[in-house]
């Protein structure tokens, strides 16, 4: 029964390298384990311990049961589909919420450009940190948790540098300097680690 498992993940491991163009080398580097034991896993020679497993199925993408069920290759591709349109889904959903976003700056841009002479062009700046907070809501829901930094640091500057173009006339460069701690802070929170 054992032998029978092994060979399973050994073929499960091999197939699901090949399918996502990896290397032995390339993905012993991503586990931070050598080649060799990439090796041995894929020969039926030694199990992956639980911890190594569940890697496997995070950067695969696919679930533990996955990994140690002898489905056919049909079936495979049956959930290989189904994940990437899951996937290419949530992104069509998250473009679409920011697409409306601009697409309301720019009504608001044109409704200002026909009701006075004044340009309302700034509309545009105060898009791109309502975006990010569209961005922040989604990935929430669906991203991975390293994004929403990225997200924070540029809606920080984001709105910093709207406030700043909004009062140009009264020369607020240094709000710039409120943006060095935070980012400090943004960084530095990032490095927390939280138990799973």
């Amino acid at each position: 029964m054992e032998e029978n498992l092994k060979q399973i993940i050994a073929n499960n491991l091999t197939y699901l390298r090949k399918k996502n163009n990896y290397t032995q080398l390339e993905l012993a580097e991503k586990l931070e384990y050598s080649d060799k034991s990439i090796s041995k896993w894929e020969h039926a020679e030694t199990l992956p311990d639980i911890e190594v497993l569940h890697k496997l199925a995070n950067l695969y993408n696919v679930t533990l049961d996955y990994l140690v069920s002898n489905k056919p290759n049909e079936e495979r591709e049956k959930l290989f589909t189904k994940k990437n349109q899951n996937k290419q889904n949530k992104i069509i959903i998250t473009l679409l919420a920011i697409s409306f976003v601009w697409l309301l700056a720019t009504i608001i841009f044109v409704y200002s450009s026909i009701m006075d002479e004044s340009k309302f062009w700034q509309i545009y700046l105060w898009a791109v940190p309502v975006s990010c907070f569209v961005l922040m809501y989604f990935n929430k829901i669906w991203g991975k948790r390293i994004f929403s930094f990225y997200i924070i640091s540029v809606l920080t500057w984001s709105l910093l540098t709207c406030f700043y173009i909004q009062f140009i006339k009264l020369n607020m460069f240094p709000l710039f300097l409120i943006g060095i701690p935070i980012q400090i802070a943004i960084i530095l929170w990032s490095q927390l680690k939280y138990k799973q």
